[in-house]
């Protein structure tokens, strides 16, 4: 056994996975190293197209076959109808023992992931997220490999490091042509950015677009450019748009919820960074996105405007746009149908890959610039790690998503979350699962209060700053004994030595297990 950097001990090896244990979030060693792409030189004949009439007869083309690696990407999230479509049909050919590597797993149904995986055609699973069904499956020991979780930063560095080398790539598109240009920014159901999937285009070896809205070649605007794809398949229903804001991508009207979205907006506003040129960031969590509409309150009583926002885009962030509040709108997803096709409609809002949102390995990102963060989370300890995959009873309750790679990147990272869930605490002792370590975090705010963390490297700042407001400020170990004053001390979770998920951080390097629940 060998203990990382935020005191988890972990195996040295998982099957055939090394463990590589995390060193800090400035530790990362291997930016050096060459890209590495699975993509092949192709050469399509002049007055030919690539449309075929089936999944099945593109997939036949791909040549796919057992123990190869697929993707696709979530930006459908609930809604989207392609995974299972093309699942199918792989189980349909009978081909097994595949990798599936989609960006994230989302609550899919009918069929759900599980069904493939207990009949073999699934055998591993790299994602940032496996919620629902499938994630309540991998965390009572369904899978013989553990399942390898990454940061939505992290997906892109390793694809271009070698260690997720994907064979076909299916891209779900709300319009695309003939010869492959396609986009998620119009159509009957745009889904909107297709950041997520860029990468996917790029490096596998074989790309097969899937749509329901076939338009004159060429298809406008570009999302994905006809050079890196190999097949089109026309279907019915690619997904349905009006989902992308169910699940973790919802507005909230909880008194709490609010109290702390707006308390959030507070302490941004008492910043001397929340001045004109800052960028912020809200997120998907249900107090991130309010604390989008309390934040543009504060802009526009103290006359502020912002250079860029960042990340996943709700409607809330296109509203800030129109009124001049934001300059630049980057968007590597849309969380609602208004943001997807805000794209499409101005200049000044851009659909970004994920790579340069927040990949580590490149040559710069959009995180390096970012003033403040907003993050969701399931708990938070006394050493301001953040746990955002598993719930009370360790059930899989959310992804990694881009938290890691924003709680390193911005300036000033803020997480949001109730002091107890039900009869549960949220800030607690020590987390289940660290996901995000606590080095990385500036604030947490609770509706009891709000906790500065004395290690980070602007605590003096900020607790400057907010001395001169009426918020109420609470060390994290206050609000973890309030907490447990609420709830009891927990029962803790009993687990087997089967390690059923590896958490990486961003940088490739191993920040925690989680091992099959008893029970």
């Amino acid at each position: 056994m060998i203990k990382n950097a935020v005191g988890r001990w972990l195996p040295e090896q998982v099957g055939s996975y090394t463990v590589r244990p995390y060193k800090g979030p400035n530790a990362y060693e291997d930016h050096h190293q060459p890209i590495k792409s699975n993509r092949t030189q192709g050469n399509v004949q002049k007055d030919s197209n690539k449309l075929m009439r089936s999944i099945e007869e593109a997939i036949k083309a791909s040549g796919l076959k057992d123990g190869m690696t697929i993707s696709f990407h979530h930006s459908f999230r609930e809604g989207d109808y392609v995974v299972g479509q093309v699942l199918e049909v792989i189980k349909k050919l009978e081909i097994k023992n595949l990798k599936f590597a989609p960006s994230a797993v989302v609550n899919i149904k009918n069929p759900s992931v599980v069904d493939f995986v207990k009949d073999g055609t699934i055998t591993s699973i790299e994602a940032s997220g496996i919620r629902g069904e499938l994630g309540d499956a991998v965390i009572d020991g369904l899978m013989d490999e553990p399942v390898i979780l990454r940061p939505h930063g992290a997906r892109p560095r390793a694809i271009e490091a070698g260690e997720l080398s994907i064979d076909v790539a299916f891209i779900g598109a709300s319009a695309a042509d003939d010869y492959g240009n396609c986009t998620g920014l119009i159509g009957p159901n745009a889904c909107g950015a297709l950041g997520y999937s860029m990468i996917d285009a790029l490096s596998a070896n074989k790309v097969i677009v899937i749509t329901d809205y076939l338009v004159e070649y060429p298809c406008v605007p570009i999302s994905i450019s006809q050079e890196y794809v190999d097949y089109v398949v026309v279907v019915d229903q690619i997904g349905n748009s009006e989902k992308i804001a169910a699940g973790a991508a919802r507005m909230t009207k909880n008194p709490r919820d609010l109290l702390i979205a707006q308390r959030t907006a507070e302490v941004i506003a008492s910043s001397r960074r929340f001045k004109d040129g800052f960028s912020f960031q809200t997120g998907a969590g249900a107090i991130s996105i309010a604390c989008t509409n309390y934040l543009s309150e504060k802009m526009k009583e103290k006359n502020v405007k912002a250079s860029f926002v960042l990340g996943g885009i709700t409607s809330a962030i296109i509203d800030m746009h129109k009124k001049e509040q934001v300059r630049v709108v980057a968007c590597s997803q849309s969380f609602d149908s208004v943001a997807a096709k805000a794209i499409s409609e101005n200049p000044n809002i851009l659909e970004i890959d994920n790579s340069v949102y927040a990949n580590i390995a490149r040559k710069g990102n959009f995180l390096n610039r970012e003033t403040f963060g907003i993050l969701g989370a399931l708990e938070v300890d006394v050493d301001y790690n953040v746990n955002i995959l598993t719930g009370s009873s360790g059930e899989m309750m959310g992804g990694l998503g881009g938290g890691p790679d924003v709680a390193s990147g911005a300036d000033i990272s803020i997480v949001t979350l109730p002091i107890i869930r039900g009869r549960t605490p949220s800030i607690v002792k020590s987390v289940f699962t660290c996901c995000t370590p606590g080095e990385t975090i500036a604030v947490v705010v609770t509706e009891a209060g709000i906790a500065l963390n004395p290690k980070h490297p602007l605590y003096e700042e900020l607790k400057e700053d907010l001395s001169k407001t009426n918020l109420k400020m609470r060390s994290i170990e206050e609000l973890q004994s309030i907490a447990e004053n609420l709830t009891g001390v927990p029962e803790p979770i009993e687990t087997t030595d089967k390690v059923v998920c590896i958490v990486e951080y961003r940088d490739g390097t191993v920040i925690d297990v989680i091992r099959q629940i008893k029970r």
